[in-house]
C-alpha cells in the first residue's frame, strides 16, 4: 500500500492552509464588490461537453483529460476547465431567462495529466469570473478590471497585461486562410503535431510548446490585420475604457489562449517572476459557446486565475507575508474539578467569539505553558485550587508579562475590553 500523494497532487494544511484562506477571503470580498455571485459546479461532466466546447484539437482534450467510462456506461471527464460547466448550468437553469447580464464566479479544483511543475498541478485550483448576455466592450472591461483588482489587493504588482482580439467567426475565416498560407512556407520545420493541426485549426499551431516552432512564427501574420470594422471597433473601444480605467495594457497579437471557443477579446495577466509558467490570470470572450452545446446565441466574457499561481507570484515578490497563527486565550488547570471548570468557561469564550485553547495532554503546569507560547496565545491563565476557592484567575499578557485578576464571571467580559485595546 502506497501512503502518499499521487504525483502532480498535494495536501494542503497548516500555514499554507491559512494562505489559501486569506487568498479565498480576498476574492469573496472582491466579487461581491462587482456584484457577482458564487457558483459550485460538479467536479466531472460527460465528456462530449469538454470535446465541443474546448476544441478537439486543443492540448487539453487531445492529451491532458482525466476521462474513464463510469459503471452506467457514460463517458466522463474530470474537469480540466470550468467555463464548460458553468455554461452547461446556464442553460439547463435557464438562467437566460433571468435579468442579464448574469455575473458568476467559482473557485474549483480542475484537473489536467501533465507534468508537474511549479504553480501547476494535476489538481490544480482555479478562481474564475464568468458574464453572460452582453457583448458590448464594457462587459470584457469590467472582466478585466476584476483580475487587475485582484492582482492589485494580493499585493502582485509585478504582472503585465496583455490583450489582443481574435475577431468573430468571419475575422477567423480570414485570419485561417492567410495562416494556412503561411504554415505551408514553414511545414518542412514544423513538429508532427503542428502539421497535423495547421490543416484542422491552423490558430492551434501557434500555441505550441515547442521552442523551434515558436521560433519560425515571429513573422506570422496576425489576426489583428483582418479584423472587420466591426470587431475593431470593440476592440478599440476595449482599450479606450482600460485606458480609462487606469489599466495599464500591451497589445499582443501572439495571445490566441490554449481554448477553441474564444472570439473577439482575448487577455493574459503575465507575472515577470514566476519563470515559464508566467500566466497567473487570462481569458476574454466566447460569443458561440453557449449555442455550440445547445443553448440560444449568447454573448459572454471571462477568465481563470491559477490560484496557486496566484500564491506563487505572490511569494515571489513579497515573500512569505503570513502573520504568526494565534489564539486569543490559553486557559490551562490543575485537578479534575478545574478541569471541569476551565472547559465550562472555554465554551463561554468561544460562544462569544473569542478563540480559546486548552489542555488535551494532561501536561504540567509549565508544559501547558510553553504549549500556550507555541500556539502564540495573547493571554493566558492557570486554574488551580485557590482559583477555585476564590472564583478568580491570574489573567497573564504574554506580550507584556503583565497580570490581571479577572473573576470568572467577569472573563468573557474582560477578555472582549482587552482585545478591543
Amino acid at each position: 500500500m502506497e501512503i502518499r500523494a499521487l504525483k502532480g497532487t498535494k495536501d494542503i494544511f497548516g500555514d499554507e492552509m491559512r494562505k489559501w484562506l486569506e487568498m479565498e477571503e480576498t476574492i469573496r470580498g472582491l466579487c461581491d464588490d462587482f456584484g457577482f455571485t458564487q457558483i459550485r459546479t460538479p467536479m466531472f461532466e460527460f465528456t462530449n461537453l469538454f470535446q465541443r466546447s474546448v476544441g478537439d484539437t486543443t492540448d487539453v482534450v487531445q492529451k491532458e483529460m482525466y476521462s474513464f467510462i463510469d459503471k452506467g456506461e457514460n463517458a466522463i471527464t474530470l474537469k480540466p476547465e470550468s467555463t464548460a460547466g458553468v455554461a452547461r448550468s446556464y442553460i439547463e437553469h435557464n438562467m437566460g431567462a433571468d435579468v442579464q447580464p448574469i455575473k458568476v464566479y467559482y473557485m474549483s479544483p480542475t484537473f489536467r495529466y501533465e507534468k508537474p511543475q511549479a504553480g501547476r498541478q494535476r489538481q490544480f485550483h482555479q478562481f474564475g469570473v464568468e458574464m453572460f448576455g452582453s457583448d458590448s466592450p464594457t462587459a470584457d472591461a469590467e472582466i478585466i478590471s476584476i483580475g487587475y483588482e485582484l492582482l492589485k489587493r494580493m499585493g502582485i504588482n509585478k504582472v503585465e497585461l496583455h490583450i489582443n482580439s481574435l475577431g468573430d467567426p468571419e475575422c477567423r475565416k480570414k485570419y485561417n486562410e492567410a495562416l494556412k498560407a503561411f504554415l505551408e512556407t514553414k511545414k518542412d520545420g514544423l513538429c508532427p503535431l503542428c502539421n497535423e493541426r495547421r490543416e484542422k485549426n491552423p490558430l492551434r499551431v501557434l500555441d505550441c510548446k515547442n521552442p523551434a516552432c515558436q521560433e519560425m512564427f515571429h513573422d506570422a501574420p496576425t489576426v489583428l490585420d483582418t479584423l472587420g470594422e466591426g470587431c475593431k471597433a470593440h476592440f478599440e473601444k476595449v482599450q479606450e475604457l482600460l485606458t480609462a480605467m487606469g489599466i495599464p495594457f500591451v497589445v499582443d497579437p501572439k495571445i490566441v489562449r490554449g481554448l477553441d471557443y474564444y472570439t473577439k477579446t482575448v487577455f493574459e495577466f503575465v507575472s515577470c517572476d514566476i519563470g515559464a509558467q508566467g500566466t497567473v490570470c487570462g481569458g476574454g470572450r466566447y460569443n458561440g459557446l453557449i449555442q455550440e452545446i445547445g443553448g440560444k446565441p449568447t454573448p459572454a466574457v471571462g477568465f481563470g486565475a491559477g490560484m496557486e499561481r496566484l500564491i506563487l507570484a505572490k511569494e515571489a515578490e513579497q515573500g512569505n507575508t503570513l502573520p504568526p497563527a494565534t489564539r486569543d486565550l490559553f486557559l490551562g488547570y490543575r485537578g479534575e474539578e478545574a478541569t471541569i471548570t476551565a472547559y465550562k468557561l472555554i465554551t463561554e469564550l468561544r460562544s462569544a467569539g473569542i478563540s480559546a485553547e486548552s489542555d488535551h495532554l494532561q501536561r504540567s503546569v509549565k508544559a501547558q505553558m510553553k504549549f500556550a507560547n507555541k500556539i502564540g496565545a495573547k493571554y493566558s491563565a492557570i486554574i488551580g485550587e485557590s482559583e477555585l476557592e476564590n472564583q478568580v484567575i491570574n489573567l497573564k499578557n504574554m506580550e507584556t508579562g503583565e497580570t490581571k485578576e479577572v473573576a470568572f464571571a467577569d472573563l468573557v467580559s474582560v477578555m472582549k475590553e482587552e482585545l478591543a485595546k
